[in-house]
């Protein structure tokens, strides 16, 4: 699996997206629209938009440059957004600019200490556990279970090599020898919607959809945190 410390150094630089809600055909935007068989703008309206109100607490892992946390922010102007990254993403994010509604956190691990309990109504992230293998997706979503609101939905995407199959390995920028590999040695290391399902459970989120249908290369996860009653 990628560890942490190559994590730490393989996206050193900032990955960006590009303008994730550009009508005018920005390029970066465009050729990782190719690479994933998806509309970013979509994803953004139905797998973001529709879960954030003005005041809403938002929790972002991994957002490189930022280029989903300035269209978050957008659509909450009395909301909150926190973003956890290895990298230290101030940088490329003016946390100024946004008037105490953005805060950046670097770490050095993925236990969430860094963030209060209860606080969140909505988990997101986009181009990370698709680089974690199952173990490290599982520790995630467990460390980040209680950092939601009950009632809070959470929306991560994540590989997929079934879909990858049928999309293509070299159209989804995928080397094909990784499937001669253990995941230990890849940088997209195996994963699919039984296993997401299953670790998602296990971690302690309630599985709404294992996949939203919105990117053909890759699956998106739709939780929720919810209250479980004692038996």
């Amino acid at each position: 699996m990628p560890t942490i410390d190559w994590l730490q150094r393989e996206f050193s630089y900032g990955y960006s997206s590009g303008d994730i809600l550009s009508d005018a055909g920005d390029p970066v935007l465009l050729k990782e629209e190719q690479v994933v068989g998806g509309s970013y703008r979509d994803i953004f309206m139905e797998a973001i938009a529709t879960y954030l109100r003005p005041d809403s607490r938002v929790l972002e892992l991994g957002p490189g440059r930022g280029s989903w946390s300035r269209a978050i922010l957008k659509y909450i102007p009395n909301g909150k957004l926190h973003t956890i990254d290895f990298q230290d993403v101030s940088q490329w994010l003016d946390v100024d600019q946004y008037g105490g509604r953005l805060t950046c956190h670097t770490v050095t691990e993925n236990s969430f200490a860094c963030v209060a309990d209860d606080t969140f109504d909505f988990f997101w992230s986009f181009g990370v556990l698709c680089h974690n293998n199952v173990e490290q997706i599982e520790q995630i979503l467990g460390n980040a279970l209680n950092k939601v609101k009950v009632g809070g939905i959470a929306i991560h995407q994540y590989a997929d090599w079934s879909k990858l199959d049928d999309f293509g390995w070299e159209r989804g920028n995928v080397p094909k020898s990784f499937q001669d590999l253990p995941d230990d040695e890849i940088w997209w290391p195996r994963n699919n919607r039984a296993t997401m399902v299953a670790i998602s459970h296990r971690a302690g989120w309630d599985v709404l959809d294992p996949d939203l249908g919105l990117l053909e290369r890759d699956s998106m996860v739709k939780l929720q945190r919810k209250v479980h009653k004692q038996m």
